[in-house]
């Protein structure tokens, strides 16, 4: 079935404004907006333009762009997005799809293998993804009720420990915006690597997290948990059209002694409901293609019942013919280990032997 096909129009930054102006009702993603696109453009990346989307006139969506330029798979990525404005059906949806397929085989400068974003309703062509991008699942806190009724909405385990981190000293504070990055580098970005090493992530380099505090100040808040004058505990949040998010954050093991990550969660939320946020999404929490977020899941349900499904990450190919054979390559290089790991020894020293390299696993 053809579908047909929306106007759409590129945006600057001040036509993006105006047209947020007028659905102020409408959650758009900071990931969705110029200014994320300008902290994107300071890590030495590619955004490639913020559309719209229209039906006539009728505003149905907008869609924020990254060039990425891996080895064989130029794409573009729509981070978080896109943001819809109109009603989100799965005839809206493929339409969409539709748009962008053939907006961008048309565009002369560039050539993606094919565009990435977020699909509700995943019908043909919409593919993949070669590896996901985007958390899937998160728990959203209410911030409209009063400070008593938030607190008392947590789960008795998550209150108890907030008060115990209180009797034992911990202080929350608030850190001066001009020493933002000199306080993260020095401070907080060992912290940073103490959870990594300790729940087996990669972070990204300090350099990172400086840029982001130092572009998206506007909307960011950068908070530290003290115990004894140490700092064991920091958590960073955005804040954009009164929705915050719960986005960066670590804890040495001396704060896990302490309780401080709870102190400090409670803390923030009273300062970003001040700020005139109405709710605080706690990010991703485990879920069919991310199992790995089970213990972080735990964490964050102590503060709320509240699930949302965010639609998954999926690719919309441009050139299905090469997407096919690079997702198949995909697959045969992560599936490789597996399966070699399941052979027998002998056989597993056989490949070895062929591919000229020794095998570890072999019996010596």
């Amino acid at each position: 079935m053809s579908h047909v096909p929306y106007r759409f129009e590129q945006l600057n930054q001040k036509e993006f404004e105006a047209l947020a102006a007028a659905h102020p009702y409408v959650v758009i993603p900071l990931e969705q907006t110029p200014y994320w696109a300008d902290f994107e453009r300071k890590l030495g990346r590619t955004p490639y333009g913020i559309w719209a989307y229209y039906d006539g006139d009728k505003l149905v969506a907008t869609a924020s762009y990254l060039r990425s330029d891996r080895r064989l798979r130029p794409s573009l990525v729509v981070v978080n997005g896109p943001t819809w404005f109109a009603e989100r059906t799965d005839t809206a949806e493929a339409r969409l799809v539709a748009t962008v397929q053939e907006q961008f085989r048309d565009d002369p400068a560039v050539d993606p293998l094919y565009i990435r974003m977020q699909v509700l309703y995943p019908q043909a062509p919409v593919s993949g993804p070669l590896e996901h991008g985007w958390y899937e699942r998160e728990i959203v806190v209410d911030l409209t009720p009063d400070t008593e009724a938030i607190f008392a909405s947590f789960r008795s385990n998550a209150r108890n420990l907030i008060r115990k981190a209180e009797k034992l000293g911990v202080k929350v504070v608030p850190i001066e915006r001009k020493r933002w990055a000199e306080v993260f580098r020095t401070e907080l970005y060992p912290i940073m690597q103490e959870t990594a090493a300790r729940d087996g992530f990669s972070s990204f380099e300090s350099t990172f997290y400086e840029t982001l505090l130092t572009e998206l100040g506007d909307h960011l808040r950068l908070m530290v948990a003290y115990m004894d004058g140490e700092a064991v505990s920091w958590l960073i949040t955005t804040e954009y059209r009164g929705y915050s998010v719960y986005y960066f954050a670590a804890s040495s093991h001396n704060a896990r002694k302490t309780n401080a990550p709870y102190l400090l969660l409670w803390e923030s939320f009273k300062v970003l409901k001040e700020a005139g946020n109405t709710a605080c999404g706690l990010t991703g929490i485990v879920s069919e293609n991310y199992p790995s977020l089970i213990n972080v899941t735990t964490f964050k349900r102590n503060f709320s019942k509240t699930v949302v499904t965010i639609p998954t990450t999926y690719d919309i190919p441009l050139r299905p013919q090469r997407y096919a054979l690079v997702a198949t390559a995909l697959k045969l290089r992560r599936e490789a280990p597996r399966k070699l790991r399941a052979l027998p020894a002998s056989a597993r020293a056989l490949a070895a032997r062929t591919a000229g390299r020794k095998d570890p696993q072999a019996p010596q």
